[in-house]
């Protein structure tokens, strides 16, 4: 790792002069400030501008579900001076959902690279007679079609989630739709909807102070934060599901400028500071290459349009 941050940071020094300026970079953020991949960019943005030697200036950009902000990005010089930090959805859900998003996810962007994969967790009411997935499948099963799940709109990563999971359970829930991922929680926690699929770490306080009953994560293994709750794939084998934040540049960016912006990307989430920061918060780091993500994300795009379609979910 030492060989690797040092050979980064002397391409770095060797970059030509016209890759390099002290001006800002704006980084153009189609989500919410607030959200996990606002959380995690601004946790990173600090280490990345010191690298970098250009300050990050994050602009939450959420008009019409992210998709101005991802078309103003599309639409921006492609000289490194503008970025747009995004969330799987605006990528691979969204486009898929909606034929007038305004973008190609696949061509109008150059992938920099993921910065941390989100964790999820299925969780219900104290109320809710289940205390575990197998218990939400027999209590699915015995009434189908009429067991309440919360999701922050259709089209909502809450809402693909949980429609994931009751393919691949084979199961019918009753979706009920709110405007946003914050009061769809509010509504679980409240025991206004028993049920509801969250990325970590929203539902965390929630699960200590037992106002939620956490009945699995979604991961491929158990977690450091919850070790002691199963894996939804301990019961519905195969199972996962995660999200994941990223950084993009418009498409055409010289590829010199998108390895310089990788490197401090990289360099940001393996420093120990943010690193563990980072990961107290429940977040996966990842920091990998502009061919690792696009790689990841033309896979990610196929599959979920594969269930989208086949669920027949639609964006409100």
């Amino acid at each position: 790792m030492r060989r690797w941050l040092l050979a980064a940071l002397l391409a770095l020094v060797a970059l030509p002069a016209a890759a390099q300026t002290d001006r800002p970079i704006r980084v153009i953020m189609p989500l919410a400030a607030g959200s996990a991949v606002d959380v995690v960019v601004r946790i990173v943005a600090e280490r990345m501008g010191e690298t970098l030697g250009q300050r990050l200036a994050i602009e939450n950009m959420t008009g019409a579900s992210g998709m101005i902000g991802m078309r103003t990005g599309a639409r921006a010089a492609p000289d490194g001076l503008t970025l747009l930090a995004v969330n799987d959805a605006v990528l691979t859900m969204l486009p898929n959902m909606n034929a007038q998003a305004g973008y190609d996810p696949l061509r109008d962007f150059a992938p920099i690279g993921q910065i941390v994969r989100i964790r999820w967790a299925l969780v219900a009411h104290p109320s809710f007679p289940a205390t575990s997935v197998a218990g939400l499948i027999e209590a699915a099963r015995a009434r189908p079609g009429q067991i309440d799940y919360a999701s922050g709109g259709a089209g909502s990563p809450q809402h693909v989630a949980m429609e994931m999971f009751l393919q691949a359970a084979g199961l019918r829930m009753n979706h009920i739709s709110y405007r946003g991922a914050t009061p769809a929680l509010t509504a679980v926690t409240a025991g206004q909807v028993p049920v509801g699929f969250f990325g970590l770490p929203t539902p965390n306080a929630f699960v200590r102070d037992g106002q939620l009953r956490l009945l699995g994560t979604a991961g491929p293994a158990r977690i450091d934060t919850f070790p002691d709750a199963p894996t939804i794939a301990e019961t519905v084998p195969g199972f996962t599901f995660h999200t994941w934040g990223a950084f993009l540049a418009p498409a055409g960016t010289p590829a010199p400028i998108v390895a310089r912006i990788n490197t401090a990307l990289r360099e940001a989430v393996a420093h120990p500071p943010v690193r563990s920061r980072l990961e107290q918060l429940g977040y996966e780091v990842v920091g990998n290459t502009p061919e690792a993500f696009t790689a990841a994300l033309a896979g990610d795009h196929a599959t979920m349009g594969a269930l989208i379609r086949s669920a027949g979910i639609t964006a409100e």
